[in-house]
């Protein structure tokens, strides 16, 4: 099945979500017959290029919302106060209302299964959107407990999370630098009685030790697990992807 066109898609808002996010809202005439219901899928941006390129960045970001005509893109704001932002952050931080870009996608959500005794979700500010979609979701009477890194005390948010939900946060000042904090959260938590689901995405170096938590330590199959690699300290996305590609061959569960 072809890919679909990127459509163009015009900023109409920009506001701060959390001293560390920055909620970007696009519509315009690309929105026109956009697909319903995208809420935790993902767009492919393609920013302006690089010097000395003529084609455009790309960097993968999480539908937070959709609304009629309307589609929120947040963005944590990695490396700003050092000035080492990305493209992508860049990007989101200086742009003015009116300008166009090109969007790829919608590609699918990975919501939260239903029918499990209890949910353990983890992640960064990277996956705030994806973790905020998928509390939103579940239902009502469920239980577990969300960990949550973010880089100060201010960038806690509200989250409409079932009651059965509990929410910790972890503040790290320095994202991808402290990557044993998520899964020592977890650890401390213990496994929960019951058929249990994990949810974790993350920097790549705190995704493996997380990962080998969940599937050595507690044992969660493959239909029991989503785990992701979002980012990793020190490379952009095309050599992330790389890295992620090997990681995830050399680790594969038969």
């Amino acid at each position: 099945m072809a890919k679909p066109m990127p459509r163009t898609m015009t900023v109409l808002s920009r506001r701060s979500v959390s001293p560390s996010m920055i909620r970007v809202t696009l519509g315009g005439e690309g929105l026109v017959d956009y697909p319903r219901c995208q809420e935790g899928g993902y767009v492919k941006l393609m920013l302006p290029p690089a010097p000395g390129l003529t084609k455009p960045t790309v960097r993968t970001y999480t539908i937070r919302a959709q609304r009629e005509g309307e589609i929120d893109v947040d963005f944590a704001l990695h490396g700003v106060a050092a000035g080492v932002s990305g493209p992508a952050t860049r990007w989101a931080t200086t742009v003015a209302l009116g300008d166009t870009i090109e969007v790829g996608g919608p590609g699918p959500a990975k919501p939260l299964p239903e029918g499990f005794d209890c949910y353990l979700i983890a992640g960064d500010m990277t996956a705030i959107p994806a973790i905020t979609v998928n509390l939103e979701a579940l239902d009502r009477g469920a239980k577990g407990y969300a960990v949550i890194e973010i880089q100060r005390e201010e960038d806690r948010i509200g989250m409409d999370a079932p009651d059965g939900i509990e929410v910790q946060w972890l503040v790290n000042p320095a994202p991808g630098k402290e990557p044993h904090l998520l899964v020592e959260a977890l650890r401390a938590k213990g496994r929960p009685a019951g058929r249990v689901y994990g949810w974790a995405a993350s920097e790549f170096s705190a995704m493996r030790l997380m990962r080998t938590y969940l599937r050595e330590e507690m044992n969660l199959s493959p239909t029991e697990l989503y785990i992701s690699s979002y980012w990793k300290l020190g490379l952009d996305e095309e050599n992330h992807k790389i890295i992620k590609r090997e990681d995830a061959e050399a680790t594969a569960v038969i």
